[in-house]
């Protein structure tokens, strides 16, 4: 037998062979598992690949979502602002509606409303500056009320301003009522922005939660204005006259607007006082 005979009986026997072990399987559990292995690589190249390319996207997604999260910062700040202009109108409103129904509850006098468009900056006084002035017919002298009390009086005017003085100045001095007590009193502010009631007769009975009204002696302000109510008494036996702390009506650091009695002239009665005795 030559070669080439012999070379072609080897491929037979080597095909039949292959097709031999193929009939019975062999080949089946052989492809599975090197196709078992060749998924596991497949998947970790693929992981790796996925990485790779996050590694490489990542800088440009954090980029993106900066200006996605500065655009929603902004947008966020606009909506809390434009909250707040809302609230800051419903308030002013309500302020509006409260000052007109105590206007028509009291319609014994006139007014004319005016918001605060400054404060002294002085620890020692107690003022504020409304945005009406003589062009608006204000003088001074008249009384300054919210729908909560007395606030105080107009101290000076110009065309389109003028400037309160507050019954916490330690300049004001109003003569009052207490109510409950049925006795006039004096109430003085300080520097401190406190109001304390002097010159009470010792005779009194004064109560905690006495209300002090404005009394109209004096001539500096009309009767029956709210001042606040008595906290505590002090007494002294060898003093002609009770003391009393206040609390006040108002809270004079929230004051918006305010009203102004237009019809009320200040009288000035100091010159019909007897002059004290030598």
């Amino acid at each position: 037998m030559n070669s080439r005979s012999l070379q072609t009986t080897i491929i037979f026997l080597v095909v039949g062979g292959i097709l031999a072990l193929s009939l019975g399987g062999f080949f089946g559990t052989a492809s599975r598992q090197v196709g078992s292995v060749l998924i596991e690589i497949q998947t970790w190249f693929s992981s790796r690949f996925i990485g790779l390319q996050d590694f490489i996207t990542a800088p440009r997604d954090i980029v993106s979502l900066r200006t996605r999260n500065t655009e929603l910062e902004a947008q966020v700040s606009q909506l809390q602002t434009q909250v707040i202009e809302l609230q800051q109108r419903v308030n002013e409103t309500e302020i509006l509606a409260a000052l007109v129904n105590f206007s028509r509850s009291n319609p014994e006098s006139t007014y004319k409303a005016a918001a605060v468009i400054g404060r002294d900056p002085s620890p020692f006084l107690h003022y504020i500056i409304i945005n009406r002035g003589s062009n608006d017919d204000i003088q001074r002298g008249m009384p300054v009320v919210t729908n909560q009390g007395l606030v105080g009086r107009i101290d000076a005017v110009i065309a389109d301003a003028a400037r309160v003085q507050l019954i916490t100045d330690p300049a004001s001095s109003i003569n009052v009522y207490l109510q409950n007590a049925e006795t006039n009193a004096v109430a003085l502010g300080s520097v401190t922005g406190d109001v304390s009631l002097d010159m009470i007769s010792q005779n009194t009975v004064v109560e905690s939660g006495d209300l002090i009204l404005t009394s109209g002696l004096g001539g500096g302000y009309p009767s029956d204005l709210i001042i606040g109510q008595v906290v505590t008494l002090r007494t002294l036996e060898y003093e002609l006259f009770q003391e009393a702390t206040v609390q006040l009506a108002l809270d004079f650091s929230r004051l918006n607007i305010v009203l102004v009695i237009t019809n009320f002239r200040p009288v000035n009665i100091t010159p019909l006082e007897p002059l004290p005795s030598p």
